[in-house]
């Protein structure tokens, strides 16, 4: 893969810009899977612009020990690309990084890393996308934000924060190199990064500290290695690995009726945790401590056998507070508790609704970021009103609480290949109007209403804050996702 702008992509040069059918932005899951389909059409010149060293969005920046993914590897990767190879039900995050660029080599000579976008406006007359990036411009017919949600960190507000004396590493940015072996460690948050790096910091820190606003739920994780005989047969059998995606995806399924708080689906759920949380803690003012004051699913329900065992450990305590301020080497929670640091982590997850690239997408009458300045809303969850030729994978109301996101943006890249055949004869461009978003906005607010996600009685990161709305979640089984939001529609698309 290459940081230039010619090899590989077809097309033209039109004023000094390299003139492609579609520009990819990000080579996450989204975009990498985005320019597979797209390669295997053969219909479409494209580049995928990538701001990064590598491939891999999420699974390249987070390298914190302990990470891997929550959901089972076989249903945690694209259908066109299957791996039987998974080493583990639960694969660790190298190796699904390790996948997603076994998967982008097939479109390696379309990819451009190290080169950021610096803008993309729409012409419209020339009914295009101009593409700036650090390497040169693009202009393209179709415009697709593969960007992702999970890519700017978020830090806390912590008075001292900026002068403290040691380590500050955010989980998203982890520095092997900061010393944590046999050092006083604290971590700030308490949820799905917090719950993995925590018990290996725990093995490795003299103290290791854990600063929670709140205590998150937790159930059995029921991790294990597959066998080489179980590999042996994915590999062997393609209808295998076909069948354990169906198997896991029907299984995962099942929870959003919980999430829609059906009150016995609900209770298995909160039973199943508050039972493994009394089979690992003993100590009843721990186990106080460590019990969800909101409902179970408001949050991320959190996968772990070792969360609880860890914060057992001798020299490792669970401050069930925020962390207020730093004054020096010493950490203050908001409940006064004290401790000494010498390096701090911040597993405090990433701003998912301010999203960085809606300051550089310039549509027909604005920003995409002024379009968004009131909530992010959306067509399909693919597509905005007054950005013709413009879709947005994994954006708002484009993942699941209960099941694979990697459904969700294969659905999503049927709905954007569908609508390419349809420019292929359309006379102008696509643009979705106004009152379809609206209609649709609305739909989803209904379906919504009634989530544990909006009545669970918890503060969570699938609200947009400017609105209220639950904006980073679908609040549907995924089933329902890729039958409303999979094939492509022109009707609510104007004229």
């Amino acid at each position: 893969m290459s940081g230039g702008v010619e090899a590989g992509v077809s097309g033209a040069r039109v004023g000094g810009a390299q003139e492609v059918d579609v520009v990819v932005v990000g080579a996450g899951f989204a975009g990498i899977g985005a320019a597979v389909q797209l390669a295997r059409r053969g219909r479409e010149s494209f580049v995928v612009l990538e701001r990064a060293g590598d491939v891999g969005g999420t699974w390249r920046d987070n390298t914190y020990p302990g990470v891997a993914c929550d959901v089972p590897a076989h249903l945690y990767s694209f259908s066109f690309a299957p791996n039987p190879s998974w080493s583990r039900v639960f694969a660790p995050g190298a190796e699904i990084h390790a996948y997603l660029r076994s998967v982008a080599a097939e479109v390696a000579d379309r990819v451009r890393l190290d080169t950021p976008v610096r803008s993309a406006r729409w012409d419209a007359a020339a009914q295009r996308w101009d593409v700036g990036t650090a390497g040169g411009r693009f202009r393209a017919r179709v415009l697709v934000l593969a960007a992702g949600r999970l890519t700017e960190p978020r830090l806390p507000e912590v008075a001292g924060l900026g002068s403290f004396d040691g380590p500050v590493v955010h989980s998203a940015r982890w520095r092997e190199d900061a010393g944590w072996d046999g050092a006083r460690v604290g971590v700030v948050g308490a949820g799905a990064s917090a719950v993995q790096v925590v018990p290996e910091l725990a093995r490795r820190a003299a103290r290791l500290t854990v600063f929670a606003r709140s205590a998150p739920w937790v159930v059995p994780r029921g991790d294990r290695p597959y066998s080489p005989a179980e590999r042996a047969a994915f590999a062997a059998d393609p209808g295998a690995v076909r069948r354990l995606r169906e198997e896991v995806f029907a299984r995962m399924e099942t929870g959003i009726a919980a999430r829609h708080r059906e009150p016995g689906e609900l209770a298995r759920l909160r039973g199943r945790a508050l039972e493994h949380l009394a089979a690992q803690v003993a100590d009843p003012a721990l186990r106080a401590a460590l019990t969800p004051d909101y409902e179970v699913g408001c949050k991320r329900v959190l996968l772990s056998d070792d969360f609880y065992p860890a914060l057992q450990r001798p020299g490792v305590r669970w401050v069930p507070s925020a962390l207020r301020r730093l004054d020096g080497r010493t950490a203050v929670a908001a409940d006064g508790t004290r401790a000494e640091l010498d390096a701090l982590v911040l597993a405090t997850g990433f701003a998912t609704a301010a999203q960085p690239y809606a300051e550089l997408v310039t549509g027909r009458c604005g920003t995409l970021a002024a379009a968004w300045s009131a909530g992010m809303v959306s067509h399909a969850s693919t597509v905005v009103h007054g950005f013709p030729n413009m879709f947005v994978l994994d954006g708002p109301n484009a993942t699941l609480g209960h099941n694979s996101a990697v459904h969700v943006i294969e659905s999503q890249l049927g709905y954007l290949l569908g609508a390419l055949d349809h420019l292929a004869g359309a006379p102008g461009p696509l643009e979705v109007t106004a009152e379809a978003q609206r209609r649709y906005t609305r739909r989803l607010d209904e379906a919504a209403a009634g989530t544990v996600w909006l009545r669970g009685g918890c503060s969570n990161w699938y609200v947009d804050p400017r609105s209220g709305r639950l904006t980073l979640l679908w609040p549907d089984t995924a089933t329902a996702f890729r039958e409303r939001n999979g094939t492509f529609d022109p009707a609510p698309f104007a004229a």
